[in-house]
């Protein structure tokens, strides 16, 4: 069932790339992730109260809180990042780079879980990391020469959070259901979100959001959330080190999308760089 999971988690991931780029396209991304961090924390918590799992939080104990809280924060770095990466990038470039994460975070579960060095796994992380690179190394027009190029360090640090988020999440959903976990991490996010929105002083662009941009940031809410509960559902009983490139396969999603809505085209490097990632995705599950 974990796998199930697991690609249902990429589905919905893939689409909130899409709809969040929507959204964010005339808002300021910090307040974008604070709206959007809302939206998730209402179907967390509905989702919470669905399954019966409220229950459990005064059995929650204190390692399993912190590594909830850790995990929450790493959520929110990523997500600030992440969204800045899309508002100033290209989709195809900073999706590519977070989900790099995937090697890092197969890396950390190794030492950090004792999850089992495979040769397998070795080969996967080969032509997954080739294929990332292969897919970021497009060539630029002259007219983009100088284009603004700090895109990358957000999405560099998106993919390291990504991965921290993983691990911590992994550890602080053990023995709670990870239903209740998802919802107490997203309080964490939230808070972090609207801490960075009034540090930034952006509060006052909120009444100027269009109806349109609002509209896709519920959205992408919506998709967050439902990607979220199907990804820590298979990360409580799953391999973290095979859980997370299987979520990483939303990039088929994105791509797909991109190109429908925001016509961004892959050429032959890049067509390569995504079978790569993808063939060594998918040797994970032999």
């Amino acid at each position: 069932m974990w796998i199930m999971f697991a690609f249902a988690s990429a589905i919905f991931a893939g689409l909130t790339a899409i709809l969040a780029k929507v959204g964010i396209k005339d808002t300021d991304s910090n307040v974008a992730t604070a709206l959007r961090t809302i939206v998730v924390l209402i179907f967390s918590w509905i989702m919470v109260f669905v399954v019966g799992s409220q229950y459990q939080i005064s059995d929650i104990g204190n390692r399993t809180f912190i590594f909830l809280i850790l995990s929450g924060v790493s959520t929110g770095a990523s997500w600030l990042c992440y969204f800045k990466a899309l508002k100033i990038g290209d989709v195809n470039k900073v999706t590519p780079i977070d989900k790099s994460s995937t090697i890092l975070t197969m890396i950390m579960a190794f030492f950090f879980l004792g999850e089992k060095i495979t040769s397998i796994k070795v080969i996967a992380m080969f032509f997954i990391g080739i294929g990332t690179y292969m897919m970021i190394q497009k060539k630029e027009n002259i007219s983009s020469e100088h284009k603004n190029k700090s895109w990358i360090l957000y999405a560099l640090g998106s993919a390291v959070f990504s991965s921290l988020t993983s691990i911590l999440g992994k550890v602080g959903i053990e023995g709670i259901d990870s239903t209740l976990g998802t919802a107490i991490r997203t309080i964490v996010v939230l808070i972090m979100a609207w801490i960075v929105v009034f540090v930034t002083g952006k509060q006052n662009t909120i009444t100027k959001i269009d109806k349109r941009s609002l509209f896709f940031l519920v959205l992408s809410g919506f998709a967050t959330g439902i990607s979220w509960l199907c990804y820590y559902r298979a990360l409580q009983t799953g391999p973290a080190s095979i859980v997370v490139p299987i979520d990483k396969l939303s990039i088929l999603i994105t791509v797909a999308f991109s190109y429908a809505f925001f016509k961004e085209k892959l050429n032959k490097k890049s067509a390569i760089g995504l079978g790569l990632l993808l063939l060594g995705t998918f040797s994970l599950l032999l």
